[in-house]
């Protein structure tokens, strides 16, 4: 309508599960099945009359067409763009198949309804998270609504922060943690790790309910990311005992716990407990963990119940019980708080993103294979252009 010519090419995106799970149901082999109805599409298109250009016809199935996906994958690997990592992923039982989040439906595989697991899985993943920065900051030179730029920036989710070390009594080894309220850390009075945290695994014989802990830890494998991280989720959690941290900014003594709201893959997979996160209060509370306030409200109603215990205070407020940073405002103690730990190599500046690397892998047996070589002496090979398509 606006006077140009179109061009209207027409492809079948023919791989993956529904395509297998077809074949499978009728014990014919995918390439038949996948065939008979693309046949069946493109004879009702045409009957239709559709516009469309077949001499610019694609398949996804077609070893001519998805050489030039192998050759890509291969260009990113050469960049160090594709890796290979053993990770927990999303897991249904029935399809034998890894799942994206948005493809597990309420705990379950969206496909099948069978409760999703989590397993841990080599993968090949692609390092989207590289794009990270440039992915917001990008979208100032595009037209897009406001709201839609805001969905993108939450997706992406760019958190400015410090990590911090967290000496650990007995060890030459620290408890790294993540944290964008370092001006709460005076009231850090426990640390808490993820069930899968590596640190656990590492140090294993210092833990003496390791039993205990391992059992939680497969426990929790069984609930998703986001009923974890659920905010009416019940709190539960186990000391790690035999080990005992030190916060670097009151050099107190601090017991270690594990809770499996703590997430392995955001962070650092660890979080410093204060009176000044829910969680980590409704945790300190139920358990009697012993708890502090380091940042004040101005409301005087809420002081007194701050002061007290009695509820949680999330907010950026007045420094309390904070050594020399008594009386600033958490805006500014942020800032100096950070110098100080740094100069004594206790943190550092780091920006941490939501936005996880692509699970590139799905491990079907419909489905173009992926082009390289595992060598015992060099690792991992790409195959020779030449010998394209695998």
């Amino acid at each position: 309508m606006e006077k140009y010519n179109l061009l209207f090419p027409i492809g079948w995106d023919a791989f993956g599960l529904p395509a297998e799970n077809y074949a499978i149901k009728k014990g014919i082999h995918p390439a038949i099945t996948t065939k008979k109805n693309i046949d069946n599409f493109k004879d009702q298109i045409q009957h239709l009359g559709i516009s469309v250009d077949w001499a610019r016809e694609i398949n996804t199935t077609d070893p001519s067409y998805y050489k030039w996906t192998q050759w890509i994958f291969i260009k990113l690997f050469e960049k160090g763009l594709a890796y290979k990592a053993k990770i927990a992923i999303n897991w249904c039982p029935k399809d034998k198949i890894g799942l994206a989040n948005e493809e597990v439906i309420d705990g379950k595989c969206e496909r099948c309804g069978t409760k999703v697991e989590k397993r841990e899985k080599e993968q090949w993943l692609i390092k989207i998270t590289e794009y990270a920065k440039r992915l917001i900051d990008d979208l100032d030179l595009v037209d897009f609504p406001e709201r839609v730029k805001t969905q993108q920036k939450e997706w992406i989710g760019e958190s400015l922060g410090n990590k911090v070390r967290f000496k650990v009594e007995g060890i030459d080894d620290f408890i790294e943690v993540f944290t964008t309220r370092i001006d709460t850390i005076f009231s850090g009075t426990f640390l808490v790790l993820a069930p899968g945290n590596s640190f656990i695994e590492k140090h294993k014989d210092k833990i003496e309910n390791i039993d205990d802990i391992l059992a939680y830890r497969e426990a929790s494998k069984t609930i998703l990311d986001a009923e974890r991280t659920k905010e009416n989720k019940d709190i539960t959690g186990i000391q790690l005992k035999g080990l005992i941290a030190r916060n670097p900014a009151t050099n107190e003594e601090i017991p270690v716990w594990v809770s499996d709201f703590v997430l392995e893959n955001y962070g650092l997979g660890a979080v410093f407990g204060s009176a000044h996160d829910k969680r980590d209060f409704d945790l300190a509370k139920k358990y009697g963990i012993p708890l502090r306030t380091s940042v004040l409200p101005e409301n005087q109603e809420m002081l007194e119940k701050v002061k007290n215990l009695e509820e949680c205070f999330q907010e950026e407020g007045i420094l309390n019980n904070s050594l020399q940073f008594d009386g600033l405002r958490s805006s500014e103690a942020k800032a100096r708080i950070a110098e100080w730990l740094n100069i004594n190599q206790m943190a550092e500046p780091q920006v941490t993103y939501k936005l996880r690397d692509w699970v590139f892998s799905r491990q079907r047996y419909w489905g173009e294979p992926i082009p390289m070589v595992s060598c015992q002496q060099c690792g991992w090979q790409p195959l020779p252009e030449n010998k394209l398509p695998l």
